[in-house]
């Protein structure tokens, strides 16, 4: 007679174990992903302050907590690997590395370079368009419109990349959604530029004008 009872005590150990050793995994995803978030944030906020160096430090550490989550899940825990958590973490670092080389006219890294789904990558990289639509906005706010035109000509060229992918939003990741925030982020942006510069132009005519009248 076949002992299903000690098969069924042996396979349940092996079971739990396993499962404890995925529940450790996930909490520990979990940890990571959190502060992969909140290094990226932290990155995009020294970016906007010109604090150059703080941003790349603080960027490098979040490239660490990436990798650590590729090793962490690597064996056997895939399904963890491309969970939300884990994919919306990374595509907030592709957003800082990404905001980072376009607003300081650094090479742009690639999603290999990053280590992080393409998905991600692309998804971030839409965020970034955001993030220059606000630096942007802040260099009118001070009247310097010296790159205004640069910035506007890579969220152009960020959004015809991004339009391109035209597949399943369960390959893309949503990324069709964020593509079409991307497009109305640009027409706001393009309207607020255009209404700057026409601002500028007519208060530089008035000037010479109450010049000329002297």
């Amino acid at each position: 007679m076949v002992d299903h009872a000690s098969q069924l005590a042996a396979i349940g150990e092996a079971a739990r174990q396993r499962l404890e050793e995925k529940h450790r995994a996930r909490e520990r995803a979990l940890h990571l992903s959190r502060e992969i978030i909140r290094h990226s944030a932290n990155s995009i906020r020294a970016i906007h302050r010109n604090e150059t160096e703080e941003a790349i430090s603080m960027m490098q550490a979040t490239g660490k907590l990436v990798a650590e989550t590729q090793t962490l899940l690597a064996d056997g825990h895939a399904d963890l690997y491309h969970t939300g958590y884990v994919q919306d973490a990374h595509k907030e670092y592709a957003e800082a590395r990404t905001t980072y080389a376009l607003i300081t006219d650094s090479p742009l890294p690639s999603p290999d370079d990053l280590a992080v789904e393409v998905p991600a990558y692309l998804n971030g990289l839409g965020e970034a368009v955001g993030e220059l639509r606000r630096y942007l906005l802040d260099s009118l706010r001070r009247d310097d419109v010296s790159r205004c035109e640069e910035l506007m000509s890579k969220m152009d060229d960020a959004y015809n990349v991004l339009v391109t992918m035209d597949f399943p939003e369960a390959v893309t990741g949503g990324l069709r959604r964020t593509t079409d925030a991307v497009r109305g982020i640009m027409e706001r942006t393009r309207a607020d530029l255009t209404t700057a510069v026409r601002q500028r132009r007519l208060e530089q005519r008035l000037a010479d004008l109450e010049g000329k009248g002297e």
